[in-house]
C-alpha cells in the first residue's frame, strides 16, 4: 500500500511540494484546493512528467475533502501569502478563518494523519489548527525552523565560501522577526562560529548582519517577487519533515512543536529541535542555552504569545 499524501492549497508551495514528493516517490498525492481547476491542472501537469523523471505515483486534484480521506500525511499551505508591506501579523485574521475550515475538513476525513502546517503567521496558525481540529499535539506540527536554519546556513556558506554541508546550525523560537539563531550551536567545519570570529574568518558585524538577514529572509523574497512569497525552500523543508515521519528516520529537526514544560514554557507552539519518526513528534530535544540565547528565546515566546492573544480576540473560541 502506497502512502497517501494530501496537500491542502495548490498554490506555489502546494505545487512545488507535489513535484518534490513525486520525485522522491513518497506516496500518492492529492492536491486539494477550493479552486479545483488549479489543483487538477497542476496534478495533471506533474503526472505527465512521470515518464521523463521515472517516478511511479498517482497524482490527482480535488476540492472535496472526501477525496482526501484516510491520508497518512497532510501538508497545509492554504491561506493568503504575504504581499509587499504586509506583516505576518496582518495575515492573521484572513488565515485564521481559512485554517478553521481546513481543521474541520481534516478532523472529519483524516483524524490519524500527521499534519504539517506551513501557513503564516506560522506558530499561531499551527496552534489554532491544533485547537480547532483537536488532533493530538504530537501529530500537528509547523514547518519554520528548517527553513530559517537553511537560510542562515546558506548565507553563512556564501560569506565564508564554504559548502553548506560543512555548516551545522539551527534557528529556534517563533517564525518571525523574533526568531533566534543559535550561535552557540553553530559550527563551521567542526569549529564554533565564535572561534571563527576570534580568528578573523568572519567579523562580528557581518555575523550580526547575516542573523538579521535570516530574520527578514521571507520579506526579502516577497520584495523581489512583488506578487508572491517564497515557495521552493519552504516546500523542500516541508518534504524533509514528511519523509522523516513516513520512513521513521527519527531526524532531529527544528520545527514549531507543542512545548509543554520544556525550556520552561507551557502550552505553546514555537520552534524547538524535535525528533520526527513514525509517531510524529516523538521527542523535544532540550538544548543547553547560554544567557543570551535564553533571553532571546523568551522574547520570541512572548511575541508568539502576544500574537496568539490577538488571535483569541479575533476568534474567542480559541
Amino acid at each position: 500500500m502506497k502512502n497517501k499524501i494530501t496537500l491542502i492549497g495548490a498554490g506555489q508551495i502546494g505545487g512545488t511540494l507535489a513535484h518534490l514528493i513525486a520525485l522522491k516517490e513518497l506516496g500518492d498525492i492529492i492536491l486539494f484546493d477550493v479552486a479545483s481547476g488549479i489543483a487538477k491542472g497542476k496534478a495533471l501537469d506533474i503526472a505527465q512528467s512521470a515518464p521523463v523523471n521515472g517516478f511511479n505515483v498517482k497524482l490527482s486534484g480535488t476540492d472535496k475533502y472526501e477525496d482526501t480521506k484516510d491520508s497518512d500525511v497532510i501538508i497545509i499551505t492554504a491561506g493568503v501569502p504575504r504581499k509587499p508591506g504586509m506583516t505576518r501579523d496582518d495575515l492573521l485574521s484572513i488565515n485564521l478563518k481559512i485554517i478553521k475550515e481546513v481543521a474541520e475538513g481534516v478532523k472529519k476525513t483524516s483524524p490519524n494523519a500527521f499534519v504539517i502546517c506551513i501557513t503564516n503567521p506560522l506558530d499561531v496558525i499551527v496552534m489554532a489548527l491544533q485547537k480547532y481540529s483537536n488532533l493530538p499535539t504530537n501529530k500537528v506540527v509547523g514547518m519554520a525552523g528548517i527553513l530559517d536554519s537553511s537560510r542562515f546556513i546558506y548565507f553563512l556558506s556564501q560569506e565564508l565560501k564554504i559548502p553548506v554541508q560543512k555548516i551545522k546550525s539551527l534557528v529556534l523560537g517563533g517564525h518571525g522577526d523574533s526568531m533566534v539563531a543559535m550561535l552557540d550551536h553553530t559550527f563551521i567545519d567542526g569549529k564554533k562560529i565564535h572561534q571563527c570570529v576570534d580568528e578573523g574568518m568572519i567579523s562580528k558585524n557581518k555575523l550580526d548582519e547575516i542573523v538579521n538577514r535570516t530574520k527578514k529572509g521571507g520579506a526579502e523574497i516577497v520584495k523581489y517577487l512583488e506578487k508572491g512569497s517564497a515557495f521552493y525552500a519552504p516546500a523542500a523543508s516541508g518534504v524533509e519533515m514528511a519523509e522523516s515521519y513516513l520512513k521513521d528516520l527519527k531526524k532531529h529537526l527544528p520545527c514549531a512543536a507543542h512545548i509543554n514544560g520544556q525550556y520552561g514554557v507551557k502550552d505553546i507552539y514555537a520552534g524547538v529541535p524535535v525528533v520526527i519518526g513514525k509517531n510524529g513528534v516523538e521527542k523535544i530535544i532540550e538544548l543547553k542555552l547560554n544567557k543570551e540565547e535564553e533571553n532571546n528565546f523568551k522574547k520570541s515566546i512572548k511575541a508568539v504569545q502576544e500574537l496568539f492573544d490577538a488571535a483569541k480576540k479575533i476568534d474567542p473560541t480559541l
